[in-house]
């Protein structure tokens, strides 16, 4: 079978790097051909050439380029697809010309995200109420996201993420890196996350600028770009800077997480609920203990009390009080964090997740979807 994977471009992101790795898993399948389809030219992942598929490039100028509608059809016509993959709503949308117009079987792989106040006025919630009644398959990475969306029942799907272990098997040494990075402390508490409204570094600092002044041999690390990077690093005082690090954007991150003793993620719930972060499954890969933001798909990952502590959104007493907890009490934090791997082996691998994308295009190629109830992870 052919498959188009349908995106809108190939900037840095989790959605983005789930495309890479299951066109990777895909690549072991001799009956499945893949190509991938960008309506922008940004590429932010070089390996996507090096996948040895075809990469077609319809760039939209504007960015809701009516004519992408046709061209989209007319490469289709050429490339015969069996399946297009879309992975973002509006991608979803330009799908829709190809559905009509060849019934080509299309899924619609845009939701990411499980925030609480859907409305019509959100572009993506929008967008999905067009797009899911001419939708195949309504394909989500949580659960949660699916209940957000509130996706048909009888076409809605969710297959979570999978982790590939060899990312994690040549990683940079701790203390080159610890040299680098400026850290003088003996632990790290660290967060990955783009710095935008969605997530909630304001806790981050105002509840390690608090941790600090029980905890003072502590080095909190912040690491990703964003337009409230300026923003957050005026929140430290002028007296702690040398304990907030903030390096940007970094290409080897899972080396920089090797040097975390405990990984972060805060989410600002107010606009934002996660699906399945690649953050949380890399800290947990990587055999670290996990604070989360209770809430969306990260229940879904993060098992509390068990691989890590879930803690209520924006409740800066109870992050602290957690980080406390695991920094005094290290042999409990080690324990968080095998099990945590061990989660992440069994039931978030990446073979796990190619397998069961495998089994759905045979599914929808078969015409087996009617009625099947939700398509899982294996959970």
């Amino acid at each position: 079978m052919k498959i188009l994977m349908l995106n809108d471009s190939m900037v840095r992101g989790g959605r983005e790097r789930r495309l890479i790795e299951l066109l990777k898993g895909l690549a072991q399948f001799d009956d499945i051909e893949c190509e991938l389809l960008l309506l922008s030219s940004r590429v932010e992942y070089p390996e996507v050439y090096e996948l040895g598929i075809p990469v077609h490039i319809l760039e939209r100028k504007p960015a809701k380029d009516p004519r992408i509608f046709y061209r989209l059809v007319k490469l289709c016509r050429q490339i015969k697809p069996d399946i297009i993959h879309s992975w973002a709503m509006m991608s979803s949308v330009y799908a829709l010309a190809p559905r009509f117009f060849l019934r080509t079987k299309l899924i619609n792989a845009g939701i990411a995200d499980a925030r609480k106040d859907m409305s019509f006025f959100y572009e993506n919630y929008f967008r999905g109420r067009i797009t899911f009644p001419f939708s195949d398959v309504v394909l989500a990475n949580s659960m949660a996201g699916l209940e957000a969306y509130r996706a048909p029942q009888s076409k809605r799907r969710y297959i979570h993420n999978g982790f590939d272990f060899g990312r994690v098997a040549q990683l940079e040494n701790k203390e080159v890196l610890r040299k680098r990075l400026g850290i003088r402390t003996p632990h790290v508490v660290g967060m990955v996350g783009g710095f935008f409204q969605r997530k909630d570094y304001d806790t981050f600092i105002v509840g390690g600028c608090q941790l600090l002044e029980t905890h003072p041999n502590l080095t909190f690390l912040a690491v990703g770009n964003g337009p409230d990077l300026e923003r957050c690093r005026a929140l430290v005082p002028e007296k702690l800077r040398d304990r907030f690090l903030f390096p940007g954007m970094e290409k080897q991150v899972e080396s920089i997480m090797n040097v975390f003793d405990i990984g972060v993620l805060l989410t600002n719930t107010t606009v934002h609920q996660e699906g399945i972060s690649n953050s949380i499954l890399e800290y947990m890969a990587l055999e670290k203990p996990v604070v989360a933001t209770s809430g969306g798909g990260t229940d879904e990952i993060v098992v509390d009390g068990v691989t890590g502590i879930l803690v209520p959104p924006h409740n800066t007493q109870a992050f602290v009080s957690e980080l406390k907890r695991l920094l005094d009490n290290p042999p409990l934090a080690v324990e968080f964090g095998k099990k945590g791997q061990l989660r992440i082996e069994q039931h978030f691998s990446l073979p796990k997740m190619t397998s069961k994308y495998r089994k759905l295009y045979d599914e929808l190629m078969g015409g087996h979807l009617e009625n099947q109830g939700n398509y899982t992870s294996g959970r």
